[in-house]
């Protein structure tokens, strides 16, 4: 029934409760109704339409679940940056040295060592395998590593946040991303960049040291040999004047002192033969270090044709060519460029970092997101300042070091170019003056002992004379081979055929002018 005032609120059930229906059984239907209508009665509109959407639990912890799994994708698949300036180019440099270099190589694929061999053979194999340059080349390639890191932004940081009181109220997942202030990633890459071109410089320098090595140890060698010839000469001369002597004394024409004297001087150039033989040990074990063979490995045979060093050896170009191609001087102006990159990345200290993130609360329904923002505050000047002056420093030491090593370059250079002309001289004096006279005076020495003008004193001296000279020549043609080869390799740089390293074209370029 409805009352004649005709108002919604004036309904009444007609069964309330405790009341039967028609069939005389309780209306269940009616009694919750009329709970439900009781219980909501003196909630406001707002409050009733909450309540109505409330959602259930299983519907929340299925959302959460959700954004908990891209959250977990996102980091599973991981994104990419963007490549800084030169890093590409790093790469390819480190695919095409590596291409030739392959660190991990099968000793059985390394350029046969043996006599037929030419000493370029030899060279290949000890810059292919020396630990040195094996550690070098590591160093580099972490190096190129190293840009990517540094130019890259930080991890992305994933956050949890729940409001708990007697129930949980709120859960809250997010991400948050630090972003460095404007430039500093760049420069941190720039640095990065100078730093790998120093390390290439530095695995250069060390392919090159690795064929000098070669190249000291086999001049050693083989002039070692010639070393031996001259005084199993001299004691085979010897030889034949103690029988001079032996002759003139049983002739009663000179005493027995001469024959002893004979004997003592081929005594002394035995054991001279002998030392020198021993001293052929330690050379082979040279030669196999520089190689890069393990010391239980067997000795590899000397090339059978000598090789001598070719260079253009007009002063004023070779100086020019070892200030343009020094692999340690052009790792000195990297370390300047990346010093002054350090420089400017400390003036950066000023800029302030930023970070920025997103939270979302699982719980509320709709799903509430709390965008979220910071910024650091670079207030402490003492420490700006100190980080500014420290880079300051060290770009002046680079400056410095960068400096003093293009005077060493130049000292070492006129070193061995005095080194180099003096040996010349030497060997043109030995050759066309002294030992044609020196065996010439002891031919005349010789006839005038057996027809007893002079005495046997007198012989041995003239021996002893060729003897030195004919040394004296042996040596200056391996100072003039060791100068050439240290001038070539150590001082200008100039990279042999088949060493693993770029063309001078792909190299890359960090002197200070093109800074």
């Amino acid at each position: 029934m409805r009352k004649t005032d005709g108002h919604e609120s004036d309904l009444i059930c007609p069964t309330g409760p405790g009341k039967t229906g028609e069939s005389g059984a309780p209306d269940l239907n009616g009694s919750r109704v009329s709970a439900r209508l009781q219980r909501t009665s003196g909630q406001s509109p707002s409050l009733r339409r909450r309540e109505a959407v409330q959602p259930r639990p299983v519907a929340r912890l299925d959302r959460l679940l959700w954004l908990l799994a891209g959250m977990g994708l996102l980091a599973w698949t991981g994104c990419r940056g963007i490549p800084a300036a030169r890093e590409s180019q790093l790469r390819n440099d480190l695919a095409t040295v590596t291409d030739v270099y392959q660190p991990g190589r099968d000793r059985q694929t390394l350029p046969t060592l043996d006599g037929e061999a030419g000493l370029q053979s030899y060279l290949a194999h000890a810059m292919l395998n020396d630990p040195r340059v094996r550690a070098a080349y590591f160093d580099w390639a972490a190096s190129v590593e190293r840009v990517t890191q540094m130019r890259s932004l930080p991890d992305l940081r994933l956050t949890f946040q729940m409001d708990i009181g007697e129930i949980v109220s709120a859960v809250m997942p997010g991400l948050m991303q630090e972003f460095p202030g404007p430039g500093k990633l760049r420069l941190r890459a720039e640095a990065a960049t100078a730093e790998s071109e120093a390390r290439y410089q530095r695995f250069v320098e060390e392919v090159l040291r690795a064929a000098y090595r070669v190249k000291q140890a086999y001049y050693r060698l083989y002039f070692l040999e010639d070393t031996l010839r001259v005084n199993r000469e001299m004691l085979r001369l010897l030889a034949e004047l103690e029988t001079i002597a032996r002759a003139q004394n049983e002739a009663g024409k000179v005493t027995l002192q001469d024959v002893l004297r004979a004997q003592i001087e081929q005594d002394r150039i035995q054991t001279e033969i002998e030392n020198l033989e021993d001293s052929r040990h330690p050379l082979i074990a040279q030669f196999k270090a520089a190689l890069g063979l393990q010391a239980d490995a067997p000795a590899p045979p000397l090339p059978k044709r000598f090789e001598s060093t070719p260079l253009d050896l007009d002063a004023d170009r070779l100086l020019a060519r070892a200030y343009e191609l020094n692999p340690r001087l052009k790792a000195m102006a990297a370390e300047v460029a990346r010093a002054e990159a350090s420089l400017r990345l400390a003036y950066k200290s000023r800029v302030p970092d930023f970070s920025a993130g997103v939270m979302a609360d699982a719980k509320a329904a709709p799903v509430m997101v709390r965008p979220a923002v910071g910024m650091t505050l670079p207030i402490w000047r003492d420490k700006i300042a100190a980080e500014i002056a420290q880079a300051q420093a060290e770009k002046g030491a680079a400056e410095a070091r960068l400096s003093a090593e293009e005077i060493t370059l130049a000292v070492a250079f006129a070193e061995r170019m005095f080194s180099y002309r003096e040996s010349e001289r030497n060997l043109k004096l030995l050759l066309q003056r002294l030992i044609p006279k020196a065996r010439q005076s002891l031919e005349v020495a010789r006839a005038g002992y057996l027809a007893g003008q002079i005495d046997f004193f007198n012989l041995i001296d003239a021996e002893r004379t060729l003897l030195n000279f004919q040394l004296a020549e042996v040596d200056a043609r391996l100072q003039r081979e060791l100068a050439l080869a240290e001038l070539s390799l150590v001082i200008v740089g100039i990279t042999p055929e088949g060493a693993p390293v770029l063309s001078s074209r792909s190299a890359s370029d960090f002197s200070p002018e093109a800074q």
